[in-house]
């Protein structure tokens, strides 16, 4: 019986290894602790997954009490993420898709944007970027001596290798 509970190979137990930057975030135990929803997108996304904020409030929803405290217990967040892991869901998009992207918003094909037109197009088009967010990708994304994003060099930064 044991043998058999080897071979699963996807109990929480192999799973919470994923869990090992928590500290990171002030967390010392994996037993008895919660913390603020607001930071599960960066819990998140800090284990290689890319939601939209549209999926992170559903992801909230599922692992939130059923009257919300603003705070979420590891115990029900674990099995959650420890699915969505194991589904490979809030897959980030490929270096092509990327890179077309910030071509569509760069017609001149200078291979740059300006800081002023990154921030225009992040927090005014589509799902829009909140302050918190923007402020976060900025620091990771302009080049401070041009004060643009080389937008080629920021895609090989963010891209997740799966192999």
């Amino acid at each position: 019986m044991a043998d058999d509970k080897e071979r699963e190979g996807t109990g929480n137990d192999e799973i919470s290894c994923c869990f090992t930057p928590l500290p990171a975030f002030g967390f010392t135990s994996f037993v008895d602790f919660s913390y603020s929803s607001r930071e599960i997108g960066t819990i998140v996304r800090s284990l290689g997954c890319c939601p939209s904020e549209g999926q992170l409030h559903d992801l909230l929803a599922e692992v939130e009490e059923e009257e919300p405290t603003g705070y979420i217990r590891f115990e029900k967040f674990l099995p959650v993420m420890t699915k969505v892991l194991l589904e490979r869901r809030y897959r980030p998009s490929p270096e092509d898709t990327l890179l077309r992207a910030f071509e569509v918003l760069d017609p001149s094909k200078r291979g740059f944007l300006t800081k002023e037109e990154l921030i225009k197009y992040m927090t005014e088009e589509g799902e829009p970027f909140s302050q918190e967010e923007m402020e976060e990708m900025l620091s990771a994304a302009i080049d401070p001596e041009s004060n643009s994003i080389h937008y080629k060099d920021y895609i090989a930064m963010m891209v997740v290798d799966d192999s």
